[in-house]
Order: structure tokens, then sequence, then C-alpha cells
């Protein structure tokens, strides 16, 4: 018979326990492109970006995807909804945009009150590649491109473009023509 006091000395030690058994394992972010199953409604050739779990994810086939770790906007800057890659450029120049100047004056200093353009290079912030996003034929000011912060990628830390690590955006950038369609959930 189960007497108030071994139910809980039972209880006790059950919760004593690790808990192995019940609870899952959470999954380690890993940046290493990866083949993985994906969603049946997503065409080959489309990029899906899910910036919660700091993943892209290109369709190969039908259910199949290669997904890269990339990081995303801050808070507050970052780019969500459906978009084309209209323009890509291998080793691109780079200028901010004059909302990232005002909020950051003394990490942009060197663009303040000039028309200063970065040359493309392994000094540039968008990398070796940039993959430019656009809605309706406009530029969004969105890129997916490498990054000189590789330490960045897992993380909500841009202003407000998907990086990914340069070897990977380079992978990626061999892969998808001008017109393909991005969904930023």
């Amino acid at each position: 018979m189960l007497t108030r006091r071994s139910f809980l000395a039972a209880t006790a030690a059950a919760s004593a326990l690790p808990q192995v058994a019940s609870a899952k394992k959470a999954t380690e972010f890993d940046p290493t492109p990866q083949e993985v199953r994906i969603k049946k409604h997503y065409e080959p050739g489309h990029l899906l970006i899910l910036p919660r779990s700091f993943y892209l994810y290109f369709v190969t086939e039908p259910r199949k995807a290669i997904r890269y770790g990339c990081g995303v906007g801050k808070a507050g800057l970052e780019f969500s909804g459906s978009a084309t890659i209209d323009v890509k450029k291998e080793w691109p120049t780079w200028r901010p945009t004059q909302e990232m100047i005002e909020r950051d004056p003394r990490t942009y200093a060197k663009f303040v009150d000039n028309d200063y353009i970065q040359p493309g290079g392994p000094e540039n912030p968008l990398g070796a590649r940039a993959l430019y996003l656009f809605q309706n034929g406009v530029d969004t000011y969105f890129r997916i491109h490498g990054t000189t912060q590789p330490q960045t990628i897992g993380q909500a830390a841009s202003n407000g473009c998907i990086r990914m690590l340069n070897e990977h955006v380079i992978h990626l950038y061999e892969r998808v023509p001008i017109g393909t369609h991005v969904t930023v959930l």
C-alpha cells in the first residue's frame, strides 16, 4: 500500500534525478552548412531565413535545403517579409545609410559630412559577397552578405542585414541567380 510518507519520499527522490528522460536536449547552434529537410511548400531555389533561430535555408529540391548559420538585425532594425535578389556583387563597396550614421556617429565618423564609399576588400563590412534585396524593383538597403565580424554569426548584431561567414556566402552566391525569391519570417 502506498503511504503518504513513501509517496513523498519517492517524489523527493525523483525530483533530485537529472531530467534526462523527460526533457529534450536543447539543440546547439551550428553555423556549418548542412543538408536538412524542409516543409514541402518551399520551392527549389527559394531562400528562407528564420531570424529567431539564426539560420538561412537554400531550398535545393522539394523538402530539402542547405542550412547556413547567419547573423541578423538587432531588435528594431531587422528585415522581415518577402524580397527578390535583384543585384549580386563580389567584394562590394559599402557606405552606411544616413540612419546608421545618425544612430552611431562615432562608429561611422569617417562617413560624416562626405560622400566616402568604402571600397570592396577584406576590411569591408559586407565581406566577400553581397546579395541585394529588392521589393517591387526598389532597393530595400538590406543585404545578405559576408562579414568581417565572424563572431556575430548566431546573434542579432547587425543594422538589419543578414550576415554569413565569407566562405558560406561565397558558396550561396554561386548557387542563387538574380530573381531568387527570399522570405524572412
